[in-house]
C-alpha cells in the first residue's frame, strides 16, 4: 500500500495549503450529472485535463471529479507515486475551475482501489436520480474484463469511452457483447451502445494530445523538459519534490 502522511510527502503538505484535505463530498445541492474520472494520474497533464473540459462541456454536466487511485489494483505499489502526492498534483492541476474537481474518495477507503466499489459507494451518496457518467480511456474498456465485478459497473453509471492513439473503437461493441451483455443495442449515428438495463456506454471524441504519463516520468529522470506537457504549477511541483528521479540521483 503506497505511504501517506507528512513522512511520505516529503515536505507536500506544506507546499500544497490543504492537499491531503477530503475532496467534494454530496452536498445540498448535489450534481445531477456527475462525471467520474478515474486513473492514477502519476501524474496528471494536459491529456486527461482537455478531455474533462470537453466531456463536462459536450454532456453537459453540473461536475467532473478527478480521481487518483490510492492503491490501483493493475499497478506495482512500489512504483507508484504516494497516493497524496499523485492527489496533490491534481488539485494543483484543476485548481479553482468551477466543475472540474479532484476526489480524494479512493485514498478514505482502505484495501485496493476498484472502480465498482467506488460507483457504489457514489450511487449510495447520490441516490438513483443522479445521471452518473464513468470515464475511461479505449484501451481500458478493451480490458474490461480483468476489472472486479465488470458486468455491475454497466448497472450502475453510463460510461464515456475516450479515444486512445493507436487504439480501435470499432473493437468496442464487440467486446461489449462478447464479454459484458449480449443484448447491447447500438444507438444511432454511431454515438456508442446501450446496455438492456438503460445505461449507455457514449464512444467520445475528443482533442487527442499524445500525452503520456510514462513519457512524462522518462523525460524527468534524464533531466529533459516537460514544459507544457502539463500545468506549469504541476511542473514546478515536481521538480521541487524531485519526484520521478532515482534514488541514487537524489543521494537517498
Amino acid at each position: 500500500m503506497a505511504r501517506s502522511g507528512p513522512e511520505a510527502l516529503g515536505g507536500v503538505s506544506g507546499a500544497v495549503q490543504g492537499a491531503s484535505a477530503p475532496g467534494p463530498r454530496p452536498k445540498k445541492a448535489r450534481p445531477k450529472r456527475l462525471g467520474l474520472f478515474g486513473g492514477t494520474f502519476n501524474p496528471i497533464h494536459y491529456g486527461h485535463l482537455r478531455s474533462g473540459e470537453e466531456v463536462a462541456e459536450g454532456l453537459g454536466l453540473d461536475a467532473l471529479w478527478f480521481i487518483p487511485a490510492a492503491v490501483p489494483p493493475h499497478k506495482a505499489p512500489a512504483d507508484l507515486t504516494p497516493f497524496p502526492v499523485r492527489l496533490a498534483m491534481a488539485k494543483l492541476a484543476v485548481g479553482r475551475h468551477p466543475r472540474l474537481k479532484v476526489s480524494d474518495i479512493e485514498g478514505r477507503r482502505p484495501g485496493k482501489s476498484y472502480s465498482v466499489e467506488t460507483l457504489r459507494q457514489v450511487r449510495r451518496d447520490f441516490g438513483p436520480a443522479a445521471e452518473l457518467f464513468f470515464i475511461l480511456g479505449l484501451d481500458a474498456i478493451l480490458e474490461i474484463q480483468t476489472w472486479k465485478d465488470f458486468r455491475e459497473l454497466f448497472t450502475l453509471c453510463h460510461f464515456v469511452v475516450l479515444d486512445r492513439p493507436g487504439f480501435d473503437r470499432e473493437q468496442v461493441g464487440e467486446v461489449l457483447h462478447r464479454e459484458v451483455h449480449p443484448g447491447f443495442q447500438e444507438m444511432p449515428g454511431g454515438q456508442g451502445f446501450q446496455h438492456p438495463s438503460g445505461t449507455r456506454v457514449y464512444c467520445w471524441e475528443t482533442t487527442l494530445l499524445d500525452i503520456s504519463a510514462t513519457r512524462i516520468r522518462t523525460l524527468v529522470r534524464e533531466g529533459r523538459s516537460v514544459r507544457f506537457l502539463l500545468p506549469e504549477g504541476v511542473r514546478r511541483f515536481i521538480l521541487k519534490q524531485r519526484l520521478y528521479i532515482p534514488r541514487s540521483a537524489t543521494g537517498g
